[in-house]
Parts: structure tokens; C-alpha cells; sequence
């Protein structure tokens, strides 16, 4: 089993179009929220990341099945993808319920907490208070994403993430300016629609699934039993994947909560370039998925040794789509912030913040995805002690730069660069000094 640079591109470009697709969910939210004031700008920033550490639970679950699943289709035992899959969405439905009632009881104390500006605390509340809904389908959709990323059958999610953002950009127009008949909701109509949007998603993969898929050979079956003992090997993966993504989303609200304490202009400024970042965000982690799940497929087949020449061959072709990216953004940053904000002043804050963030994916490209390959290898407890040590760095460099010096918000952005450069050390040495090759799932 050898991908070629086509074979990897066909599986790639489709998870790729759809995290496009997706990422103007939130370039829209910030486009029109933008146009509606700095408040509530920065408070959808912070209410966005907030609820993206606690969606992290469920999409780190995922990535732990995916990776199962994965090895699955590469040893060809797919009869035995739909046990893991049905599992996996019973646990994901339970885990949806427990967050949404905590985040509904707590989340107000807790935001009261940290934040400093009582605009900005009743602004990211009242977005809560109605995007925790989405917690529900949001879940179950990773899932599915989960099982065709494992399939290495990717198309589709392109056409569903095409469904999704249409159904947010018109509920967005309607809901947060109040057109035709509907009340003017402001940042809490943003969080109605992003959560009508993961509904919608949700429907449309259950919907094309029952119609498109062999149901027989995956294993699938009406008789929906809970099995302790397949859950419990599903954790003995996912519970580090959901560990790790949840503290990597948890010191990313650090970062957005310690800005805020550089005032409000700080975080407008930080909210915008987190949006452009997203961008490149988003074909960095498309070529990231791929080389986790091709290496899982390659570890099922009991190719181990192609591993290295893969991730080489991924980091080169993501670097190829990403740099023309960066030089565009770099040689024309006003043009591409007034995107997001037609207030001449902020533009021009944060000009040096967007430069330094384009900088930092020098590093971020090949951290991202030779990390992804540990994980890809099944060693996800490994993973989480990788991570968690650079994000141990990163924290201490943050409260350092942006709580003790006060610095200027473009040198708090630098912080993704020690991030990166310590992650994609760590993985290096993991990858040439352990014995992973070995590892069951």
C-alpha cells in the first residue's frame, strides 16, 4: 500500500473544500457582527472559542474513532467499522447532554470570572445562551465526518459542508440585521444560526448515509445494544485525543481571555486575525487529516516503514498550497482585513498582529502534521504527553508576555510560534526514539 501525491490530493481536497466551506461560518458571523460593533465583535470571539474548547470533548472522541476505524478499513475488517461507529455515537448523544446542562448552569458564573468588560461578559452570555444547542448535532456530525475520513471516502463532505454554510450565511442575514419579519437578534441571532446550520449538517449525513452506504458491509444493524467492553477499547484511544484537543482549545481561550485584558480594541483585533488564520488553518488540517488517517490505513496493513516517506511527501504538498496563501495575505493586508471590518482604525492595529500569525505556519505546517502522524499511529496517550508539554510552554509564554509585560497584542501572537516550534521538536524525537511501530489497537 503506497499513496501517491494524486492519491493523497484526492483524499485531501475534499476535506480541505469542506473545512472552506465550513471556516465561512465563522468568517461571516465576524463580517457581520463586524458591522454591528467592537463589543460584540470581540465578545463572539471569545464566546466562539469558549464553546470550541468544550466542542473539542466530542471532536477529540472522534479523532480517537477515526483513527480506529482507519486501521479497521486498512486490515479490511470493515464488518467491524459499524459496532465501533454506533458506540461511539451513543457515548457522543450522552457526553452532548452532560456539557449542555453544565455549560447552561455554569457558564455565566464562570465567563462573570474572567471577563473584564461588563459589555463584553452580556454579549458572549447571550451568544451561549443559544449556541449550546449545537452541542447535540455538532457531535454527531464529527462522527460521520470521523467514519468517511476513516473509509478514506472524503467527497462528501464537501456537498455536506456546501449545505451547511448556505443554511448559516441566510440565517445570519436574517437573524443578526432582522429581515424579512424576523426580530433583530444581534450576536444571539448568529448563535441560532450557527446551531440551525450543525442541525442541518447532521441531517444531511444521516439522510445520505441511510441512502448511499452499504449498510452490511460496515457492520452496520438496527439492533443498537450498548457493549461496555467495545466503548472501553473506543476510550482507551479517544480519551487522549479528546484530553488533548480539549487543553489545546482551553489555552487557546487563555490566549483570547488574556488580550481581553488589554482592552477591547486588543480583542477585536485578535478576533480578526484569528478569522484570517482560520483560513490557513484549514488546509493545514486538511493535509494533517489525511496523513493521520493514511497512517493508521498504512499501520493496518502492516506497512510501518512507508510512515516516514508519507509525512515528508504530505508536509511538501501542504506547504505548496499554503505558501501562496501567506504571500498574498502578507502583500495586501488591508484588503483582505476590510473583509472583516470596515473601521480604518482597526485595520491598521491590526496589520502587525495579521504579519506575525502568517509567520508562525513556517513552523505550524510540518508541527501540525507530524504531530498528527503520532497520533495516526494509534500511541494518542504518547500524543497527549507531546502536546501537553508544549502547551505547558506556551502558557507560561502567554501569561508571561500579554499578563506580565502588557505587551502589544502582535507580540502576543508570537506565542503560536513557540507553540509550533516545540510541538513539531517533541514529535520529531518521538517518532526516532520510540518503538511505535508496534502499537495494537
Amino acid at each position: 500500500m503506497r499513496f501517491t501525491n494524486r492519491q493523497i490530493w484526492q483524499m485531501a481536497y475534499p476535506i480541505l473544500i469542506s473545512l472552506l466551506m465550513e471556516h465561512l461560518i465563522g468568517l461571516t458571523d465576524t463580517a457581520y457582527l463586524g458591522r454591528v460593533g467592537e463589543v460584540e465583535l470581540g465578545a463572539s470571539a471569545l464566546a466562539g472559542v469558549y464553546y470550541l474548547a468544550i466542542f473539542m470533548l466530542g471532536f477529540g472522541f472522534s479523532i480517537g474513532v477515526q483513527i480506529i476505524i482507519a486501521r479497521r478499513n486498512g486490515e479490511k475488517r470493515y464488518s467491524d467499522i459499524g459496532g465501533i461507529f454506533l458506540q461511539g455515537a451513543m457515548f457522543l448523544m450522552l457526553l452532548a447532554g452532560g456539557v449542555f446542562v453544565i455549560s447552561k448552569l455554569y457558564s455565566p458564573i464562570f465567563l462573570r470570572s474572567i471577563i473584564q468588560s461588563d459589555l463584553v461578559y452580556e454579549a458572549t452570555v447571550s451568544y451561549m445562551n443559544w449556541r449550546i444547542y449545537g452541542f447535540f448535532f455538532s457531535f454527531i456530525a464529527v462522527l460521520f465526518r470521523a467514519f468517511y475520513v476513516g473509509i478514506t471516502y472524503t467527497r462528501i463532505l464537501t456537498i455536506n459542508s456546501v449545505v451547511m454554510v448556505l443554511t448559516n450565511i441566510i440565517l445570519n442575514y436574517v437573524l443578526i440585521f432582522g429581515k424579512f419579519g424576523f426580530p433583530q437578534l444581534g450576536i444571539a441571532g448568529a448563535a441560532i444560526a450557527s446551531s440551525t446550520a450543525e442541525a442541518v449538517s447532521a441531517l444531511f449525513y444521516i439522510l445520505y448515509t441511510w441512502i448511499k452506504i452499504d449498510w452490511k458491509k460496515y457492520g452496520f444493524s438496527f439492533n443498537i445494544k450498548f457493549h461496555p467492553k467495545m466503548l472501553g477499547r473506543i476510550l482507551s484511544t479517544s480519551i487522549w485525543t479528546m484530553l488533548q484537543t480539549f487543553l489545546s482549545m482551553s489555552t487557546w481561550f487563555l490566549f483570547f481571555v488574556s488580550v481581553e485584558h488589554l482592552g477591547e480594541r486588543s480583542l477585536a483585533v485578535t478576533n480578526i486575525v484569528r478569522s484570517v488564520s482560520s483560513l490557513l488553518f484549514i488546509v493545514v488540517n486538511a493535509f494533517s487529516s489525511t496523513a493521520g488517517s493514511l497512517t493508521s490505513n498504512l499501520m493496518g496493513a502492516s506497512e510501518q516503514s512507508a510512515v516516514p516517506r508519507l509525512g515528508m511527501r504530505i508536509t511538501r504538498m501542504c506547504f505548496f498550497c499554503c505558501l501562496p496563501i501567506l504571500l498574498l495575505i502578507a502583500l495586501f493586508p488591508s484588503e483582505v482585513l476590510r473583509i472583516y471590518t470596515d473601521n480604518t482604525g482597526l485595520i491598521e492595529n491590526a496589520v502587525p498582529s495579521l504579519w506575525v500569525m502568517l509567520s508562525s505556519y513556517l513552523f505550524f505546517v510540518p508541527a501540525m502534521i507530524w504531530f498528527t502522524i503520532v497520533s495516526g499511529t494509534g500511541n494518542t496517550r504518547q500524543a497527549f504527553m507531546l502536546d501537553l508539554a508544549a502547551l505547558s510552554i506556551y502558557v507560561a509564554y502567554v501569561l508571561y508576555v500579554a499578563i506580565g509585560l502588557k505587551a502589544d497584542v502582535a507580540v502576543c501572537w508570537t506565542s503560536d510560534h513557540v507553540y509550533a516550534v516545540f510541538m513539531l521538536l517533541f514529535s520529531f524525537l518521538y517518532l526516532k526514539k520510540s518503538d511505535w511501530r508496534e502499537k495494537r489497537l
